[in-house]
Parts: structure tokens; C-alpha cells; sequence
């Protein structure tokens, strides 16, 4: 774990163009927890898809996260407490590695990626109004490239770029695919080195 710790650092693939805000919007800022769930079998990313008629990412697959509350400490604070609302993980249940860099989306967010290493055995108590489901993924299934899809689409006159990492009938697009290509890029130019 003190390795994967020590690859936490902001990265930015210059060949993949991330949306950015413009200079006059202010973004809302958010917090996800990247859930590092370290199971018998090797590693796994615990996600959430939410649930259908939410106002924000209706039925998307996503972290557990969302905005920033005023009485949130910092980044870590607000993952944590969106993790324990909407899926019941107990924070205690979760050690802090480090931070992806954090990443813009066109419904205004600027949402920062806190990477967590979850220990089982653990509860989960999912939020109905919020989450239809909570799974896990073999973390190798995303440090497959032949498993990341690149996109392009034309929104309001501006090209935006996205992957999609499609698992099963499960379809894992927009920010959270983007945030692990991220967690791909450091962890596979790690084992390069």
C-alpha cells in the first residue's frame, strides 16, 4: 500500500483533453472516494449506479461522492461523509492513500477523487432515494487498455472527449471513466518503471 500511496500524485495525460470550466463559471466543488476494496482475490473498485430519477447523473454509474458541504473539513471529509451516506461504509473502514487530480464536468463540478484502501469485511447499507445498486470490479479489469473506450460528442457547439470502460451490461462512462484512466496512468507507469 505505501507504494500505491507513493504514486498518488496529480497527473495529466496531455493526449486526452479534459473539459475544463470556463473562466467566468465557478464549479461546485465535490469529493468522490475511489474505494481501493482489498479482497482475497486482488483488488477491486467498489462503485455505486445511482438511481433513476435523481437530478444529477440519473442512473450513472459512479464513486460514491458528491458537493461539498459547508461543514465538510477538506476533500477527504466530504468522500467520506457522501460514502457513508450513500452506501452505509463506515469511514473507520477506510485508509486514506491520496488524492486523483481533480476533474472538471459539464454539469458544473469540479469534483476531487480521494483514493481510499478498504479492508474487509465491512457493511454496506446502501441509500435507496440515492443508490439502486452498489458492485465491485476487478481492479485489473481497468489496467486493461484494450478495455478503455475513447468517445467524442458535440454539446451546445463544443467537442467534448470521454471514455467508457464497459463491464458486463454494465456501461461505466463520463467522469468516473476518466478518473480511472487516471488511476490506470499512475498505476501503470509505475510498473514501467
Amino acid at each position: 500500500m505505501a507504494r500505491l500511496r507513493a504514486q498518488i500524485v496529480a497527473q495529466q495525460d496531455a493526449n486526452f483533453p479534459l473539459y475544463v470550466h470556463p473562466p467566468h463559471h465557478q464549479p461546485v466543488p465535490a469529493a468522490v472516494l475511489v474505494p481501493l476494496v482489498n479482497r482475497p482475490d486482488g483488488l477491486t473498485l467498489l462503485f455505486t449506479q445511482r438511481t433513476a430519477h435523481l437530478h444529477d447523473h440519473a442512473g450513472q454509474i459512479s464513486f460514491p461522492g458528491g458537493r461539498v458541504d459547508q461543514g465538510d473539513a477538506d476533500r477527504i471529509a466530504t468522500a467520506l461523509r457522501e460514502a457513508r451516506e450513500e452506501t452505509g461504509l463506515d469511514p473507520a473502514r477506510v485508509q486514506i492513500i491520496g488524492q486523483l487530480p481533480d476533474y472538471d464536468i459539464p454539469t458544473g463540478f469540479r469534483v476531487t477523487p480521494v483514493v481510499g484502501w478498504v479492508e474487509p469485511p465491512f457493511e454496506l447499507k446502501p441509500d435507496p432515494f440515492e443508490v439502486a445498486d452498489v458492485f465491485e470490479v476487478p481492479l485489473h479489469f481497468f489496467l486493461d487498455p484494450a478495455n478503455h473506450r475513447r468517445h467524442s460528442d458535440v454539446r451546445d457547439g463544443r467537442t467534448r472527449h470521454y471514455y467508457s470502460m464497459p463491464y458486463g451490461d454494465r456501461n461505466i462512462w463520463g467522469a468516473t471513466a476518466g478518473m480511472l484512466y487516471s488511476l490506470f496512468q499512475i498505476l501503470t507507469t509505475d510498473a514501467l518503471t
